[in-house]
């Protein structure tokens, strides 16, 4: 196959988007497929203005100047070239090949429900609104579409306004290195690394500032925790740099001195921090796939998550769970005390039944390999591209 695969830029700095389409590209290209990758260039994003009109010189270049130098491209490939788009974010250049053999990978539509005001947490402005349908316009021009879970794809189903050609579930595979390890060598590991005593064991979050992420949530479940119950083991929460809401919170907590946010953290030193951990919080507001999840299950690390949809999808059974925490500040706390009562659970696990339910995540996540992950999705290119008609056959796409 021909593939032409278009990615976000990468000058708004966006990073996990930009890995994924990497790894579509290098996948296909793995199994002898020529693959090539467009994505717009900075052109009046390089110019020098105030800060706050940068989004907008990279709007110009993305929706105006690109555009333009697709269409001249495209005039020079083949009719059977397929055109995937890395994230349906980049809906508004559908159109651009919709009479053409395409597909379109969906992640989350949280930005698109968040617009039209269906979650509360994420307050949406008009231009974003405005952004947002600009967005929607664009994917629903697509006939084909790949989701990385079941909840993705039902958001997708209900944004289109007619039924897709083509909609399949491929989730997501973990990268190989994710495997279980001896939890006091990943302690000392660490220890060293950060400088922290974690020798008797701690617990863990791994994520970035987002709304859905909830790391405040993780704050507050840790703080009624210690408040509960006298076992004075650390919480790592590894990411972004605290908000100033996050940092004020933990420096008010009367554990402040064992709440340790660590930046900069690569994948290795993750790995270790999962197979080290005790428990590994990820009460999320909501998600596309919940990698994390699979992640540390693959480490062999006892998971405390949300029970909604996709969490539950990509846990299975295999991991302990908590509802959602609600808006209400007073229902909130209770759901703190909730989560406290969760962890404390897990810690006085038996051995063995804690290696059961070890032993239940590391068959869970045998559903989540790259291996197949990009089997999948190979064949789902061909599908879609063996059911269009080429010049010399019944219809033409010229």
């Amino acid at each position: 196959m021909r593939i032409v695969i278009f990615c976000h830029p990468s000058f708004p700095g966006s990073q996990s988007m930009p890995r994924y389409a990497r790894w579509l590209a290098s996948g296909m290209q793995a199994r002898g497929h020529e693959v090539e990758s467009w994505q717009p260039k900075p052109f009046f994003y390089t110019l020098s203005v105030p800060g706050a009109f940068k989004k907008w010189l990279g709007y110009i270049d993305q929706y105006i100047v690109f555009p333009i130098q697709v269409r001249q491209r495209i005039n020079g490939l083949p009719k059977q070239t397929l055109f995937v788009f890395a994230d349906h974010a980049l809906g508004p250049w559908v159109p651009l090949v919709a009479d053409r053999p395409h597909v379109v990978h969906c992640h989350d539509f949280l930005a698109q429900r968040s617009a039209l005001g269906e979650i509360p947490e994420n307050q949406t402005g008009w231009t974003g609104k405005l952004y947002q349908a600009y967005i929607r316009r664009g994917y629903r021009k697509g006939r084909n579409f790949i989701s990385v879970s079941n909840k993705t794809q039902g958001d997708l189903h209900g944004f289109l306004k007619a039924s897709p050609s083509f909609s399949e579930v491929i989730y997501n595979g973990v990268n190989p290195n994710y495997t279980p390890g001896q939890a006091a060598e990943s302690r000392s590991v660490l220890s060293a690394r950060f400088g922290i005593d974690l020798s008797s064991g701690y617990l863990v979050h791994v994520g970035g500032n987002q709304w859905y992420k909830n790391r405040k949530g993780v704050l507050e479940m840790y703080d009624a925790w210690r408040k509960a119950y006298s076992r004075p083991m650390p919480l790592l929460m590894i990411g972004e740099e605290p908000t100033p809401e996050l940092a004020a919170f933990a420096n008010a907590s009367a554990f402040q001195n064992d709440i340790h946010f660590l930046t900069g953290v690569d994948d290795q030193h993750v790995v270790h921090a999962y197979r080290g951990a005790q428990v590994f919080l990820f009460p999320s507001l909501a998600e596309g796939f919940g990698w994390p999840i699979a992640e540390a299950l693959a480490c062999g690390c006892r998971v405390l998550t949300t029970s909604e949809a996709p969490m539950t999808e990509v846990a299975g059974t295999a991991a302990a769970l908590l509802r959602r925490r609600p808006l209400d500040e007073l229902d909130s706390q209770l759901w703190a005390d909730e989560g406290a009562v969760r962890i404390q659970q897990i810690l006085n696990e038996s051995a063995e039944k804690r290696r059961e339910w070890i032993n239940e995540g590391l068959m869970n996540v045998k559903r989540f390999t790259i291996e197949t992950a990009t089997d999948q999705i190979e064949d789902a290119y061909k599908t879609i591209l063996g059911a269009y008609h080429f010049a010399g056959q019944t219809h033409s796409l010229v």
